[in-house]
């Protein structure tokens, strides 16, 4: 009797340590887990940035306004019909909000 319960708490031990050690144990499925949230937070910002660009595409594909609005400002292009006015000129520092407001201030004063 002493024999078969020295020889089942032994392999109670045995399974006990390939549970939580072992391979396939609980710390393998914890680092598992946290590399599937991880994946999955990835897989989430990539299905945001597909949706942005299929958006992009739609739009691209529907109309000209999108077309236009990336002439204008990626390529500076002018529609026809349209004028372009280029100022040339010193460049004046108009120096921070709180200093254009205290000037304005001192000139009411005055």
């Amino acid at each position: 009797m002493k024999v078969l319960i020295a020889v089942l708490s032994v392999m109670f031990f045995v399974l006990q340590w390939r549970l939580w050690v072992g391979d396939g144990g609980v710390r393998e499925v914890q680092r598992h887990q946290a590399e599937i949230d991880r994946l999955s937070e990835q897989l989430e910002e990539q299905r945001d940035i597909n949706n942005a660009l299929r958006a992009e595409v739609d739009d691209l594909q529907s109309g000209l306004g999108e077309i236009e609005e990336r002439a204008r400002s990626e390529l500076g292009m002018i529609g026809e019909g349209e004028t372009f006015y280029q100022f040339v000129g010193e460049k004046v520092d108009v120096g921070s909000d709180a200093d254009n407001l205290a000037r304005v201030n001192s000139d009411k004063t005055q």
